[in-house]
């Protein structure tokens, strides 16, 4: 790539990233709303059997339009877990939700629901020699109604973490803690 076309390409992207910066909106109590991004882990409660329960890894972000309602969206995948001991199995969810807030007052604590719809998949194969059913598989993909329950700690206005139950599909709930960074 070219000098001309390298400086271009990153004149585009800071300009971009300066988005954000400009789409802040002061509400009437003095609120700007505000973005974030966050990790998480924790593990997939799988109702499959046979299955373990995978580690679930993820990614999420959202904007808080004002000090109590957000929307959020996320990703979390799962390493594979053992499935009938001689094959594996994974889980990965993709999720829409409304969040709702309540800061726990003169405290740092607050309680966060959300609601909203996921797209669940769990995928799973092993080999059972010596048995009526040596192969056996699962494909369960599903999208529903979701939603969680969790609390979280804001340990300065920009950084946070959150413990979260979820429930994301017809065969799966997760457990998770996070942390996220506000902008």
């Amino acid at each position: 790539m070219k000098i001309l076309q390298k400086t271009l390409l990153a004149l585009a992207a800071g300009s971009l990233l300066t988005v954000g910066a400009q789409a802040a909106v002061t509400y009437g109590s003095g609120y700007a709303g505000q973005p974030y991004v966050g990790v998480k882990v924790g593990q997939f409660n799988l109702d499959t059997s046979g299955a373990d329960n995978p580690t679930a890894y993820g990614v999420y972000g959202g904007y808080n339009f004002d000090p109590n309602f957000g929307l959020e969206a996320e990703y979390v995948g799962s390493d594979d877990a053992d499935y009938y001991d001689r094959g594996d199995v994974d889980a990965k969810t993709y999720g829409l939700y409304g969040t709702y807030r309540y800061a726990f007052p003169n405290t740092a604590v607050y309680a966060k629901g959300k609601l909203g719809v996921a797209r669940t998949k769990i995928e799973g194969d092993a080999y059972l020699p010596y048995t009526n059913y040596p192969y056996v598989s699962v494909s369960d993909s599903s999208t529903r109604l979701a939603g969680g329950i969790g609390l979280g700690y804001s340990v300065n206005p920009d950084f946070g973490i959150e413990a979260e139950y979820d429930i994301v599909g017809s065969d799966a709930d997760l457990w998770t803690v996070g942390a996220h960074l506000k902008f």
